[in-house]
């Protein structure tokens, strides 16, 4: 695990087979085929040597069956000098180039930081099965069941930067997950799929909850109709209902009515609180008014929603979680958005300062109110425990040696919100479309 891909077999010459000898053709096409697979299977060796591992055999060579096993088997019983040996010899006479070479020999440091990788994405791998297992046996889950999956997944991204910081060589393809290479290897992206797929199991809405049909317009046209009640035109109110369904996306995944695998406190829509909620509650009833005026069919239907909530916890109602949850803790902000707008024009940018809303609320609107906004730094160790707690300046040790860093910076590191915050934008032009059709 980690070892970098090898690159095609290119040949730098024109095809040399007689077309009058068949067979000859054929045995040299296997001879050089052999040669490559043995080339590439000893620098694998000779990795898993010097970093004191056994290499593990690359899903392109065990195509070759035939092959491969014997080469495994002869391979594995070197002594540890005659591998090096054949290792030295391959990197001799190796067609990689320089930028794709891996090193014959791995410093201490280099092969500590690959052992630790391994071992952290064998961790990772192990409670995901042992969690599906749990699962689909029907065992109760501990308390908390998300944490360990949580801390597991940030051990392995954190690792993994911690090689690549190391070792560059080591940073490989883009994935789909929208993640910097140098923190993720994408040949684990199935890793973080079912740990997904785990977490929407764990985290599955009570019974008792009350869904919505259109949750994604329902965030969009409360986040407006606060922004209006607030004072705000109908262009920045738009953008306060692009925001507000950036957050649901951000705390959910776009997901209505959830619970919280990694917490007993927060719950639902928006991931608030009960004294959040209830907050939220007492600050709609003091624009209630304010928004039957401008909307007076909004104002219906949360009538309606109301009265089927009655004594459930509001929480697992989507239009009251969502409604209380933007009016506890950025309904007071959405007068500032047209200053906001102004400092941070791009909009994924302007999702996450309110995200930040609800990781460190004191420290935000401290930058908000400070007239440099991307240029506030905060270096208080409590409140960058809190980014860290939140998957910003989480993984690696350089990225967690950090004591202090601007907005810009602490904006730059929220790159795990990236792919949430484009999915919020999408679903957002996607109901404007409609609506003006």
């Amino acid at each position: 695990m980690g070892v970098g891909r090898s690159p095609a077999i290119v040949s730098e010459r024109p095809n040399s087979c007689v077309p009058h000898a068949p067979s000859l053709c054929l045995l040299s096409m296997l001879t050089k085929l052999a040669y490559h697979i043995i080339s590439r299977r000893l620098r694998s060796i000779c990795n898993s040597v010097a970093a004191g591992a056994v290499a593990t055999v690359r899903a392109g060579t065990i195509a070759f069956g035939l092959l491969t096993p014997l080469l495994t088997n002869a391979a594995d019983r070197m002594a540890n000098p005659l591998r090096l040996l054949a290792c030295a010899t391959v990197a001799s006479v190796g067609s990689l180039s320089g930028a794709q070479a891996q090193p014959a020999t791995l410093t201490k440091s280099q092969s500590d930081a690959l052992t630790a990788y391994n071992n952290a994405v064998d961790q990772f791998r192990s409670i995901l099965r042992q969690r599906r297992a749990q699962i689909e046996s029907h065992q109760p889950l501990p308390n908390l069941p998300g944490q360990a999956i949580y801390l597991a997944r940030n051990g392995m991204i954190s690792t993994y930067k911690d090689l690549t910081d190391a070792l560059p060589s080591k940073i490989g393809r883009p994935n789909k997950f929208g993640i910097p290479p140098a923190y993720f290897d994408a040949e684990n992206e199935s890793l973080l799929d079912e740990y997904l797929r785990l977490f929407n199991i764990m985290q599955a809405p009570p019974a008792n909850a009350q869904r919505s049909e259109t949750p994604f317009n329902d965030v969009v046209e409360l986040a407006t109709a606060i922004a209006r009640a607030k004072g705000l035109d109908a262009a920045n109110a738009e953008v306060a209902g692009r925001i507000g369904l950036g957050l649901f996306f951000a705390e959910t995944n776009g997901n209505q009515n959830i619970g919280n695998a990694r917490s007993n406190k927060y719950k639902g829509s928006l991931q608030t609180g009960v004294s959040e909620d209830q907050n939220g509650q007492r600050k709609w009833a003091a624009i209630k008014t304010a928004i039957a005026a401008l909307d007076p069919a909004l104002s219906a239907r949360d009538d309606k929603e109301e009265a089927r909530a009655g004594s459930l916890d509001h929480r697992f109602n989507h239009w009251t979680a969502v409604r209380d949850g933007l009016m506890n803790a950025h309904a007071n902000l959405f007068a500032q958005i047209p200053a906001i707008v102004k400092a941070l024009p791009n909009p994924i940018d302007q999702m996450k300062l309110f995200e930040l809303i609800q990781i460190i609320p004191s420290p935000t609107k401290a930058a908000l109110s400070s007239g440099n906004l991307a240029g506030h730094r905060i270096s208080d160790p409590t409140i960058m425990g809190f980014l860290r707690n939140n998957s910003v300046f989480t993984f690696g040790q350089a990225d967690r040696a950090r004591t202090s860093a601007t907005f810009r910076e602490i904006l730059s590191a929220m790159w795990l919100f990236n792919d949430k915050f484009e999915r919020a934008l999408s679903k957002f032009n996607e109901i404007k479309a409609q609506k003006k059709s």
